[in-house]
């Protein structure tokens, strides 16, 4: 299977740093060698590296003035490791863009698990739709104004956040005193995104769209996870629009995944998995699972109580997804390919790859 590595100089920043350190990443990202030889990899556990400090978390607020548009951030930095040579080790980093009226405070348990595992975890809230579209609202008024909310223009919005976060990332990393300088392994970032947030992942991330093509996609992204996936509204093919997409991608739905607001259904989100071309992709479907499996608790509307082995699914197999592919961690992909995904996954889920 074709996985798509990281930029050569950032694997050459993070060598360096390692054996400064006298440390691999593979041990960080998990994979410990055992006395056989062989290796044993947990993507549910912590490394005592970062589980021994919490995660540093920060909020942004990023000005776009071409959009005179303020785009609220939450980072959640992992522990720094001692460097006897006095660097600053950097990360990945991991982006993630919320549902529709959502905010950067939302799905706390994928930001706190990644980034003990050694991930940059950056939380974007998009003015909009987020949490201010419902929230003054009379209850009998919620629902239209999310439906008003959920518009393209809403989605060309998130669309060019996406780079502008990017762009001042790339800044902070540089500049001497700031929190996040050097902190920041932007050779390797991943995108993520739950609904709403999917719909602007797929994007940014490789999308086609009618009349301006994959002009959305920014290249600086080398991996994505896609909860609640969708495909595109109308009667266009699937395939003109994922068939291009040149970087790998986890989608993660249920078979009761469906929304009131969208038009999205289980056979639209089943839609985009075959439409995506061979080499590097997964298709998670957990059996019984509702839109809400993906946030940090139930959704009014949910109709069954939520399996937590659903939850555990989502974080080992994205976890081993981030790690294979933003840290081209053998141990994560041998297991990724492997039965590994089926060792966490409850009876009646659904894996594949292409």
């Amino acid at each position: 299977m074709q996985f798509f590595l990281c930029g050569l100089a950032g694997f050459r920043s993070r060598l360096v740093a390692c054996l400064v350190a006298g440390a691999f990443l593979v041990t960080v990202a998990g994979a410990t060698p055992r006395a056989d030889g062989a290796s044993s990899y947990d993507p549910l556990a912590t490394p005592g590296e970062f589980a021994e400090t919490p995660p540093r978390v920060i909020d942004f607020d990023i000005l776009d003035r071409d959009r005179d548009r303020t785009i609220p951030i939450r980072v959640h930095l992992p522990a720094a490791s001692p460097d006897p040579a006095g660097a600053r080790h950097s990360c990945p980093v991991v982006l993630f863009s919320h549902g529709l009226g959502g905010s950067r405070e939302g799905s706390q348990y994928l930001a706190t698990h990644w980034s003990q595992r050694g991930y940059v975890g950056v939380w974007l809230q998009h003015p909009g739709s987020d949490t201010a579209v419902w929230r003054n609202e009379s209850p009998g008024r919620r629902l239209a104004a999310m439906r008003d909310a959920a518009s393209v223009a809403n989605l060309h919005l998130r669309v060019r956040d996406v780079p502008v976060v990017l762009d001042q990332l790339e800044a902070w990393n540089r500049e001497a005193g700031h929190p996040l300088a050097g902190r920041l392994d932007l050779d390797c970032v991943g995108m993520s995104g739950h609904s709403f947030g999917a719909q602007t992942t797929q994007a940014v991330s490789g999308q086609s769209f009618p009349l301006v093509g994959r002009q959305g996609t920014d290249p600086r992204i080398k991996a994505a996870v896609v909860m609640s996936p969708g495909s595109p509204r109308g009667s266009r093919d699937p395939a003109a629009a994922f068939a291009a997409v040149k970087i790998p991608w986890l989608l993660m739905t249920g078979t009761r995944d469906t929304s009131p607001i969208g038009g999205q259904t289980v056979e639209s989100r089943l839609a985009v998995f075959p439409a995506l071309p061979f080499g590097g992709h997964y298709e998670l479907v957990m059996h019984e699972a509702e839109h809400s499996v993906f946030t940090d608790r139930p959704l009014p509307g949910d109709s069954a109580p939520r399996n937590p082995a659903h939850q555990r699914a989502i974080l080992g197999i994205s976890t081993a997804f981030w790690d294979a592919t933003l840290r081209n961690d053998t141990a994560a992909r041998a297991w990724l390919d492997g039965t590994g995904p089926r060792s966490i996954l409850a009876t009646d889920d659904r894996w594949q790859t292409k």
